[in-house]
């Protein structure tokens, strides 16, 4: 077993905005209960590009390496595993612990833990052994196995790492609020969550309804299952489709009228913020309380939902739509999403690193 910490390298961002390069960090020694995990793959979100820049504030830690959307093969086990063996193909999230005790975390949402440490975030939060955590742009990382998920074979390990974070994610408040046979669902844009929102709404059931700026994406989303697609900048399209959705999912991180989209719920409808912009938004309470609207918002899933979200994809061949880079093209790939230039999420290759 690994008895002292390890160094491997990664691509961090040294400073807020600063471009990601080639590093060296520590990875904790393996605990009894931990797994060691040769990383394969890990997939770029968005919020990777809020923590780097800084977008969210001042706070984290810097030099962050970051990467929440792990796919990889366990290397080493320590000697209180149960659940993992070394050969095992895993993914991990975007959190590493929490506390465990709360009355969230008891229940499986450890992604709303109220405890003392709270979600530990894969990155720029505070790990167990009182070191910033680093995440998945790295050649391999070190996790307790109550926080890994088993990837089914099915799930082919590149495509699969954008599900632990763009998956789950849209895949959460799809299930809370029952998406299926006989409800509308509409999705606000098509990106790296949008695309997979779809895939995952139409495997569901659901009829599905694709907004986006523009008719440029229109023919992919029919593809990926949607059954409708309509652009916002057309103002007719808030005329022609109000009152229509039971569910509107918001995947992006812009600034929307979000008063214009609630119009497009059905009385009882929920609008749920997935996308968190980087400033505030304002709104009206009427569209709201003139047809009992609801907005709400959702944060990724637990380790449970994760790993159900996990096996539902399995079961109905759903992947996300990737385009493999190398590590030292991780700064173009961040220009590309500000740009919206990707079909649908970069992943890297960690063997580039």
């Amino acid at each position: 077993m690994t008895a002292q910490t390890t160094t491997v390298y990664a691509y961090a961002a040294p400073a807020p905005k600063a471009p990601l390069e080639r590093v060296t960090i520590a990875r904790r020694a393996l605990g009894t209960h931990d797994v060691l995990i040769d990383i394969k793959y890990a997939g770029i979100c968005h919020s990777d590009i809020h923590i780097a820049r800084a977008e969210w504030g001042e706070g984290g830690f810097f030099p962050v390496v970051p990467g929440h959307e792990i796919t990889g093969v366990i290397a080493e086990v320590g000697p209180g595993v149960t659940r993992y063996a070394a050969g095992d193909r895993v993914g991990v999230g975007c959190f590493v612990d929490s506390c465990r005790e709360c009355e969230n975390c008891r229940a499986g949402l450890q992604q709303y833990c109220t405890g003392e440490t709270g979600m530990v975030g894969t990155y720029s939060a505070t790990g167990r052994d009182g070191q910033p955590t680093q995440g998945g742009y790295s050649q391999s990382i070190v996790v307790d196995e109550d926080y890994v998920l088993r990837i089914p074979d099915a799930l082919p390990l590149d495509a699969a790492a954008p599900l632990l974070c763009a998956g789950v994610t849209t895949y959460s408040p799809l299930a809370y609020w029952q998406a299926g046979p006989g409800k509308k669902v509409a999705v606000v844009g098509l990106g790296g969550l949008g695309h997979l929102a779809v895939k995952i709404a139409h495997a569901m059931g659901a009829e599905v309804t694709v907004l986006s700026q523009s008719l440029r994406k229109k023919n992919d989303g029919l593809h990926l299952g949607a059954d409708h697609y309509h652009a916002t900048s057309d103002l007719s399209t808030f005329t022609a489709l109000a009152g229509s959705f039971d569910l509107i999912l918001n995947t992006v991180s812009a600034g929307l009228d979000l008063g214009a989209h609630l119009g497009l719920l059905k009385i009882g409808g929920t609008m749920v913020q997935l996308g968190v912009p980087e400033h505030p938004q304002s709104l009206s309470a009427f569209p709201l309380v003139a047809q009992r609207r609801s907005l709400s918002g959702s944060l990724i899933g637990g380790i449970p939902e994760t790993q159900q979200m996990l096996d539902f994809c399995a079961a109905h061949d759903i992947a996300a739509d990737i385009e493999l880079i190398r590590a030292d093209q991780i700064n173009e790939a961040y220009e590309r999403v500000l740009a919206s230039d990707v079909r649908y999420r970069f992943v890297i290759d960690t063997a580039t690193i």
